[in-house]
């Protein structure tokens, strides 16, 4: 739950859904293949009917209990929408804006009227760059707050260069400016550098996608030009970081003063370069990838200049494509089914909700807030987050391996976590952003330049640690290391996570699993860097770090020998951090689902067959059902190369480190599944 990548493009090109069905309130039996041993197909056993029944709508990716919610969720907002343009709102205000934004969206004929003239003036200062200086200002020009390293995992940018305002490493009291690679359009430098007969298929298709919309736009020799920006932006994933370096703090905090940039990363006019950005009185910077920040530094200077103009015009045809007229969605989604898999777009209003969420997410989460989180259900969220705290604080009060001094740190870390349920309540203002009926190009620019400003605004400041980072209608969870706090969303609590109506061994082993796992992420292998305070600093023993170190590693070789395809398996040091926090969280949810019975038995439910459902059986079957889905090729490949999270089928699997598992579906030696007790891995 924690980190996932999220974007205007993502939002608009891959989505995952799931078929509307009545369900019970709970376990649904009837997703279930009793067929299978549990033991041998943990994944099957909990979900093997569902699947098997489940298809991948035309325009999916794939069908998954997120999404599942998450239509719910949109079909909510879908509705906020359209009462607020029903209503006729006064210019000026928040709801007039929203109006407008959707309207903006929504009216194809001026899209298709104005053409390119939206764009043509930005393409045309790119054409007109003759130095080094003007170049360097250009792209300075692109430089947005569009990465976010340690809530999103998004740790690159299609811009040369990527800014992430956040509280400081050394300062958490405070925010700092972070530099992160960029210049890359395809997912992942794997893209670009892997000798694949599949990945060298990816590459023929994207440098013909290149030459179309450069093509559209009216530029000549196109292949050509095509070639080169592929060139180019091989060169530059071949200096990125993978995922998992870019996961490591240490290698992350790199203060560099104004003055280094010219000494540690010549080859780009870096006074032009941040005189456009809005920075040249910035005195320092936190690099995080200072590596590939001077090999792109480099390739500035040594690439010619006329490549250089090609990367930037196609770049802002990609980066503004689907706001464009139709031939250019069309080309740019034509693409984006090589990648993802997705068969056809998802209907335009549907996209226009994305896009009004994206930009003005805040004032519409107002009106979610208030419709669709109810007092009653936030005091139940409530109880089980506190039941969740009280059982790590057990835990790690009578953690053996722990040395007293770095036990009281991870209490004190524990009692300061900044928790948020539902929303914040302190909601941004969107008094600076124009928005017009009639400009759909102008108000997705004027965003990312109000977002972007918004984010220089903050450079310096004191954190505000009840800011969140995602909003009410999100389905989502978020942890954030260096506020020392956690974001829960009003949408991440409805079915299949959450449910009023269904057992607490259920909701226990659904939702109190992602609280779990949010919390955990307060002492896994990233957060494990950060103290009370939200600082980067190291408060374990030598002897507490190898400890850790060694069960998580345990950890990280069970997750490297699972193998989706026969020519790509899963890195289990990419996917530590969230593998760490599955299953911290499903031993910490169990524990205090069963502190929740005080001592009383469980209820039981209907199961299959005419069977019925321990409440052991519930709680392990809440979680396995939480994870039900399906994808298509393109996109689980897409994941295994790009996310931190597991697919969700070994997600589901981390049951097999939990003892009360094999006593629940009664598992035996020789089954799939089985470990040895000595083998299950425990961390807390």
């Amino acid at each position: 739950m924690n980190r996932i990548l999220t974007s205007l493009t993502l939002c608009l090109i891959t989505v995952f859904a799931v078929a509307q069905t009545e369900a019970p309130h709970g376990v649904n039996p009837a997703n279930m293949d009793t067929s299978v041993k549990a033991g041998n197909d943990w994944y099957e056993y909990a979900n093997g009917a569902y699947i098997k029944r489940t298809e991948i709508p035309p325009d999916r990716v794939g069908v998954n209990g997120f999404a599942n919610l998450a239509d719910i969720v949109n079909k909510r907002v879908a509705g906020i929408i359209e009462d607020v343009v029903k209503s006729n709102p006064a210019p000026g205000t928040e709801k007039r804006k929203i109006a407008d934004l959707y309207a903006s969206y929504m009216d194809t004929a001026t899209i298709e009227a104005h053409g390119l003239t939206p764009i043509k003036k930005h393409l045309d200062s790119i054409a007109a760059i003759k130095t080094q200086a003007e170049l360097a200002y250009c792209l300075g020009e692109t430089l947005r707050a569009d990465v976010d390293a340690l809530n999103n995992t998004n740790f690159h940018t299609p811009n040369l260069f990527g800014l992430w305002v956040a509280p400081g490493f050394n300062d958490p009291d405070h925010y700092t400016a972070y530099l992160m690679q960029g210049g890359l359009v395809l997912p992942d430098k794997a893209y670009y550098v892997t000798d694949s007969a599949r990945m060298k298929g990816v590459r023929e298709k994207y440098v013909a996608h290149i030459a179309a919309m450069l093509k559209l736009a009216g530029y000549d020799h196109t292949d050509e030009r095509a070639a080169k920006v592929l060139a180019l932006e091989t060169a530059i994933a071949e200096k990125h970081l993978s995922l998992a370096e870019d996961e490591d703090i240490k290698k992350a905090n790199n203060v560099w003063q104004m003055a280094d940039f010219v000494k540690k990363a010549p080859g780009l006019d870096w006074a032009e370069y941040f005189k456009a950005a809005d920075l040249s009185r910035q005195p320092s910077f936190i690099v995080w990838q200072p590596g590939a920040v001077a090999a792109e530094a480099a390739l500035v200077g040594s690439t010619p200049m006329e490549t250089w103009k090609d990367f930037l015009a196609f770049h802002m045809l990609e980066n503004y494509a689907g706001v464009l007229p139709a031939a250019f969605v069309d080309e740019r989604f034509n693409f984006a089914k090589v990648l993802s898999g997705a068969q056809a777009q998802r209907p335009r209003d549907q996209r226009a909700v994305a896009v009004v969420n994206g930009i003005l997410g805040d004032a519409v989460g107002k009106i979610y807030a208030e419709q669709y989180f109810p007092a009653d259900q936030k005091a139940r969220v409530e109880e089980m987050v506190r039941n969740m705290l009280a059982v790590y604080h057990t835990k790690l009060e009578h953690v053996e391996w722990m040395a007293p001094a770095t036990k009281a740190e991870a209490i004190r870390k524990l009692e300061k976590l900044e928790i948020g349920i539902g929303y914040s309540g302190k909601w941004q203002s969107y008094a600076t952003l124009t928005i017009k009926a009639d400009d759909l190009f102008d108000n997705v620019r004027n965003a990312s330049l109000f977002d972007y400003h918004y984010s220089l605004s903050r450079i310096g400041k004191p954190t505000d640690r009840k800011e969140w980072t995602m909003t009410p209608q999100t389905v989502n969870a978020v942890n954030l290391p260096l506020d020392n706090g956690l974001n829960f969303p009003a949408a991440i609590f409805g079915p299949p996570f959450f449910d009023a109506k269904a057992t607490d061994a259920m909701n226990y082993g659904a939702v109190g699993t992602i609280i779990g796992h949010e919390i955990s992420h307060t002492f896994d292998s990233e957060g494990a860097d950060f103290d009370s305070q939200g600082k980067v600093r190291n408060w374990w023993t030598d002897t507490d770090r190898a400890h850790f170190n060694a069960s998580i590693e345990a950890l990280a070789k069970q997750y490297d020998a699972y193998a989706p395809f026969p020519d790509l398996h899963l890195n289990g040091h990419q996917t530590l951090g969230e593998n760490i926090a599955d299953l911290a969280g499903i031993n910490a949810a169990h524990d205090a689902w069963v502190e929740s019975l005080h001592g009383k038995p469980a209820p039981t439910v209907p199961g299959p067959n005419g069977t019925v459902l321990t409440g052991e059986q519930q709680f392990f079957l809440g979680f396995g059902q939480s994870q039900a889905g399906k994808v298509r090729e393109a996109a689980l490949r897409q994941q295994i190369l790009t996310d931190p999270h597991s697919p969700s089928e070994y997600r589901a699997d981390t049951v097999r480190n939990l003892d009360a598992w094999y006593a629940a579906f009664d598992v035996k030696p020789g089954e799939t599944l089985y470990l040895a007790p000595d083998a299950r891995v425990h961390i807390w």
